[in-house]
C-alpha cells in the first residue's frame, strides 16, 4: 500500500451538471499521470465516504472525482413532481464519465455499483474499468430490509449528534464511535433543533423499496460489460452472498473476486486500509489509462444530457 505523503493533496468542491440539469457536488483532486477515478457511493451516503480512498489514490498518482448522487448529501434533491428511478442516476454517471477527457475507472460500493452497471452497459466503454463494492445484480432482500429499516426508524431525525452517534454505534458495534465533524457529513440541522440525515426521504419509496424488481435488468447489464472488473465483498455483508457472487462470476467471467473477511456491507468504512490496499494492487496490474484509450473503439462521448 502506498504510504501517504505528508502534505495532504488538494481537493476542489465543485457544482457539477449532470443528466437533466440536476446539479451534483463533487470533491476533485488534481490531474493524476495515471488517470481518474470516479467514485460512486451507496444509498444513503454521500462522497465523503471516500475521503481515505481518494487520499491514497492521489498520492499513487490518480485523480479522483467524488460526488453527491442526486437527493444525496449536497447535490439536488429532485422536485416533488419528478419522481426518482434508477436511469435518473445512470444518466448522471454517463454524463459525469463521459465528461472526463479518457474513459474513468470507476469505484462504486452497492446503489452506486447497480447504477454503474447500467451505466456501462448502455454505453460501452465508458469506464476503463470498474471496481464494485459488496454489491451484485442480485442481493439478500432481507439485508435490505434491515438496513432501510435503521435508515427510516428516525423520521423526526435527531435531537443531537450526539443522540444521532449512540443511534450509529448501536447499529455498528464493531465500528469506533463516530465523532460529531464526520456526522455533519451525515445529517443536516433542519431549522428547529432536528438533525436528519442528509438524502431525500422520498429515496427510500420512489427507489429503494421495489429495486429488486429490477434484478433481471441488473443480472442482463453485467452480462454485457466487457472492461476490467473486481468485485471486492465483506465476508460479513447481510447483502452479498456466496451463492450471488457465484452467480456474478458466471455472468461476468473475466471479473475478478477479493472477500475482505472482517467487513461488513460498508467494506470502506469497516476496514479503509484493507480495501484501498486491495483497490491499487488491483490497479496495479490494469492497463494504463492512455493505453486504454489509444486503444478504445468507440467513442468517449455521451448523450445524456437530453
Amino acid at each position: 500500500m502506498v504510504t501517504p505523503s505528508s502534505t495532504l493533496p488538494r481537493f476542489d468542491d465543485e457544482r457539477l451538471t449532470g443528466a437533466h440539469d440536476a446539479v451534483l457536488a463533487a470533491t476533485r483532486s488534481g490531474p493524476g499521470r495515471r488517470g481518474t477515478v470516479l467514485f460512486a457511493h451507496g444509498f444513503g451516503q454521500t462522497r465523503h465516504a471516500w475521503n481515505a480512498t481518494a487520499n491514497a489514490l492521489v498520492d499513487a498518482g490518480y485523480q479522483t472525482l467524488a460526488y453527491d448522487a442526486r437527493g444525496h448529501g449536497d447535490s439536488d434533491w429532485n422536485p416533488a413532481d419528478l419522481a426518482y428511478h434508477g436511469e435518473q442516476f445512470a444518466d448522471d454517471l454517463i454524463v459525469l464519465a463521459g465528461e472526463q477527457p479518457q474513459p474513468p475507472i470507476l469505484i462504486a460500493a452497492s446503489m452506486g455499483g447497480l447504477f454503474g452497471l447500467l451505466a456501462e452497459s448502455r454505453w460501452p466503454g465508458l469506464f476503463s474499468a470498474m471496481v464494485l463494492v459488496d454489491i451484485t445484480p442480485r442481493w439478500d432482500t432481507a439485508g435490505v430490509e434491515k438496513i432501510l429499516l435503521f435508515m427510516t426508524a428516525h423520521p423526526e431525525g435527531f435531537a443531537s449528534l450526539s443522540e444521532a452517534a449512540d443511534v450509529i454505534s448501536s447499529y455498528l458495534p464493531h465500528r469506533p464511535r463516530k465523532s460529531e465533524d464526520s456526522l455533519r457529513a451525515l445529517l443536516r440541522e433542519d431549522g428547529h433543533g432536528r438533525w436528519r440525515w442528509h438524502w431525500d426521504p422520498r429515496l427510500v419509496a420512489e427507489l429503494a423499496r421495489d429495486s429488486e424488481q429490477h434484478q433481471d435488468a441488473l443480472a442482463d447489464a453485467a452480462r454485457q460489460v466487457k472492461c476490467p472488473l473486481l468485485l471486492v465483498s465483506g465476508g460479513r455483508s447481510t447483502l452479498v452472498t456466496p451463492q450471488t457472487v457465484a452467480e456474478f462470476l458466471a455472468l461476468v467471467p473475466h471479473a475478478r473476486h477479493v472477500q475482505l473477511p472482517e467487513a461488513t456491507h460498508m467494506v470502506a468504512g469497516d476496514d479503509n486500509n484493507a480495501f484501498t490496499a486491495t483497490v491499487l494492487d488491483y490497479l496495479d496490474v490494469l492497463p494504463s489509462a492512455s493505453a486504454v484509450a489509444s486503444s478504445a473503439i468507440t467513442e468517449h462521448v455521451t448523450g445524456a444530457r437530453s
